[in-house]
């Protein structure tokens, strides 16, 4: 079977610290937060008021001449058609007369798009009132909700949405996939991608997530899980993975995409290259739904699969991005999965969670995270985590508190657990 090299060439993001690669790079090693009382909606009689929003979004400013077309685009389709044109500019595949656009394809980690909430709670009271004022008249909810949600708003809700929205903007006619596996999708995403590239089914891909979910059904959904930081009164010190005082993780949206191609078309261009994609690995843990088994079994076999892909071993990585979302469970186990895998390496390897800064970016995390490794082996330093400062004698590792630190990165290890039970790690390194 045909195995070829797969590196990433361009790379794009749109986050709530800011939409230019250079700029939020600089944000983040500066320990800057996103993380503020929530906008989008009126949060005021939530358990969590704030959330790390995007702000000053304008996907006409990203699109231009193009943007007409994709107006109606969801917010988190919006977020990764932009993402995805910064990366595709950045990779020069806009100025290569020789592309094949039949063999480059898209692959998307995208959540569900926000619904057209005001209008759906309208139609709902209208079936109210149409009963006794407690039971909804179903029949009478159709009537309004027909007249008051249009199809093409509520098609523009459907995960595959952007991937459909990427391919059109591109006129890329190769593999078209979308995967939602909560928080794991865009790592999965991205991995699965490389596969395509390295099998022959297509020469370049363009792959990440995207997810907004800062909305009411969204908040309400986490905090009644319990997962989600209360801190009201201090919303952007609120995220603390790791730190024995967190409380839950902060919700976020955003996008973050990679451009993916074969390593000899990429260099027979002359492209940049960030750095190869060379281990993946995928599991599930096949326990709870909401939680990690907590002998981080998946977490283990996961890092242990993509180890074996790269043809690496534990002492050849020299940075984790840590799923690291500030849940007590999630970072207890995750820092368990590590030290069981690395033994007494683990805490000699910086690791850090950017969850701190930019809150949780569900589906497009990992893709986010991935690019913070990318740029971490580029400039040889890595991002701290925030808000660190009571140590958790069940987090006992070197979680890079509080300050960037300047350390020669040549392989990084990116991390993604998601709701269900599934995980996935990606591998990337210096070329």
């Amino acid at each position: 079977m045909m195995s070829r090299r797969v590196v990433v060439t361009g790379v794009g993001w749109i986050t709530p610290l800011g939409h230019e690669i250079e700029p939020v790079w600089k944000r983040l090693l500066a320990g800057d937060s996103g993380i503020a009382r929530t906008t989008v909606f009126d949060a005021g009689t939530f358990p969590s008021t704030f959330s790390a929003e995007v702000r000053d979004f304008d996907l006409a400013r990203f699109l231009g001449d193009d943007a007409a077309e994709h107006a109606d685009a969801s917010r988190n389709a919006g977020f990764a058609l932009a993402a995805a044109r910064i990366a595709w500019d950045d990779s020069g595949l806009s100025s290569d007369g020789e592309l094949d656009r039949t063999r480059v394809g898209v692959y998307l980690g995208g959540g569900e798009g926000p619904m057209d909430f005001d209008n759906f709670v309208a139609a709902a009271v209208k079936g109210m009132h149409a009963g006794d004022g407690r039971d909804l008249n179903a029949v009478k909810w159709a009537e309004v909700a027909y007249e008051r949600l249009t199809s093409v708003k509520e098609l523009e809700q459907d995960p595959n949405m952007g991937a459909a929205h990427i391919a059109k903007l591109f006129q890329v006619e190769g593999p078209n996939f979308n995967t939602l596996t909560a928080c794991a999708a865009s790592t999965q995403a991205i991995g699965e991608a490389t596969s395509i590239i390295r099998r022959g089914d297509a020469d370049a891909m363009i792959s990440g997530g995207t997810h907004s979910m800062i909305h009411p059904f969204g908040v309400t959904g986490f905090n009644r899980l319990t997962a989600l930081s209360t801190r009201n009164d201090t919303p952007e010190s609120s995220s603390r993975p790791f730190d024995r005082t967190r409380d839950g993780f902060v919700l976020g949206e955003g996008a973050g995409m990679v451009i993916l191609e074969d390593l000899e078309r990429a260099k027979a261009r002359g492209a940049k290259i960030y750095g190869e994609i060379a281990g993946y690995g995928s599991t599930a843990d096949a326990f709870r739904i909401t939680d990690i088994h907590e002998d981080g079994r998946g977490g283990i076999a996961a890092m242990s699969r993509a180890l074996k892909d790269a043809g690496v071993t534990t002492t050849d990585i020299d940075y984790i991005s840590a799923h690291g979302t500030g849940t007590q469970e999630n970072d207890k186990i995750e820092t368990l999965a590590i030290r069981t895998l690395f033994g007494d390496l683990a805490r000699k390897i910086p690791i850090s969670s950017i969850k701190s800064m930019m809150g949780h970016l569900i589906a497009a995390a990992g893709a986010v995270e991935l690019i913070t490794c990318l740029l971490a082996i580029r400039d040889d330093v890595v991002p701290p985590t925030m808000n660190y400062s009571t140590p958790d004698p069940n987090c006992d590792l070197d979680y890079v508190p509080n300050k960037a630190r300047k350390v020669e990165v040549n392989t990084a290890l990116s991390n993604s657990f998601g709701f269900g039970g599934q995980n996935d790690t990606l591998i990337v390194r210096r070329m």
